[in-house]
């Protein structure tokens, strides 16, 4: 996933969530609707959200250190959590926590228009911010479904920006709902409620995000169709014979690293292997430019040790199969 792209959706998803925070605090002020307090609370968050994705971005371009070798490109995934817990406290524990206090102290919501007419400026600043998203995606998601390519996505912007609107947009309209049966019932507490919606609904958002990103936090490995690409590029047939095992591992969003083991040829010399193993890494880096770091590790094929199975000590974490190895 490009980060220029994500950089786009940030962008537009920061100047609606400016404009639209202002506007919901001017009619909260008018008001006096906890829905646009909620909703005001929940714009400054996700514009938080979008200042901290940017600067993730920022930091994870910096050169690669004696410290640090394989670079910071993580710093993406360590602000991306940091966007989930943000919308999880700030967002979504606030509005019910409003949503509560609505319920329990109900009052009439005052000059009414306010609360619609910005919410349905906020519906559409948000519509254009979840349009650019969904444009950004379609580039990159080709035939995986909304689902699939947020759970796969190795670049965590354009799935926080993509639930982060589709939240919004959903919000703004129990947002409505609640001011709209506060107007019809003349009960303040139905804005609580609605409120309290936009509480459990931003949590759950929040949830979502955080199990993702804490998945690419962990290590995640390259996708299978990139997976594929490898196996065929270190394979010529000649000298490198198979692989015996493999690992890959991202380091960032657009930093890939691999590690194999491949079986060689016994009476090969060290000069052959040496020269298979380079250009073994040459097509590895044409079919998947994204691989910055690789380690080819030659070895005889046994048939004998391949039928012993994988060795789970010398895999970090318990043994983890591989379909083209022991």
């Amino acid at each position: 996933m490009s980060a220029s792209g994500g950089t786009k959706a940030i962008v537009a998803a920061l100047g609606a969530n400016l404009a639209i925070a202002v506007s919901k605090f001017v009619a909260f002020a008018f008001s006096g609707s906890s829905s646009m307090l909620a909703e005001g609370v929940h714009s400054l968050a996700d514009s938080g959200n979008q200042f901290l994705l940017l600067i993730g971005g920022k930091k994870a371009q910096r050169e690669a250190t004696p410290q640090h070798p394989f670079g910071y490109g993580r710093e993406r995934y360590i602000y991306a959590f940091l966007v989930s817990i943000v919308l999880f406290s700030v967002g979504g524990m606030f509005a019910i926590y409003e949503g509560y206090e609505k319920i329990s102290h109900p009052h009439e919501v005052e000059h009414w228009y306010w609360p619609v007419g910005v919410l349905v400026f906020a519906i559409i600043a948000e519509g254009f911010s979840f349009r650019t998203a969904i444009k950004e995606s379609n580039e990159l998601r080709g035939k995986l479904s909304w689902s699939q390519f947020i759970r796969r996505a190795k670049a965590p912007e354009l799935p926080v920006v993509l639930l982060e609107d589709f939240g919004a947009l959903i919000g703004l309209v129990l947002a409505l709902l609640g001011v709209g049966l506060a107007l019809l019932t003349g009960d303040g507490v139905w804005d609580g409620v609605g409120t309290v919606c936009i509480g459990v609904l931003l949590v759950l958002i929040a949830l979502v995000l955080a199990a993702e990103t804490k998945s690419l936090l962990l290590g995640e490995a390259a996708g299978v169709e990139e997976v594929k690409k490898i196996e065929a590029a270190i394979v010529d047939g000649v000298t490198v014979t198979g692989i015996i095992h493999m690992r890959t591992l991202h380091l960032g969003p657009e930093e890939l690293l691999i590690a194999a083991k491949i079986a060689v040829q016994h009476d090969d010399t060290a000069a052959e292997v040496a020269n298979a193993i380079n250009a073994a890494e040459a097509r590895i880096r044409e079919a998947v430019p994204i691989a910055r770091v690789i380690y080819l590790e030659p070895d005889i094929y046994s048939e004998a040790e391949a039928a012993k199975g994988p060795d789970p000590k010398a895999t970090p974490g318990g043994p983890t199969p591989h379909p083209a190895g022991h």
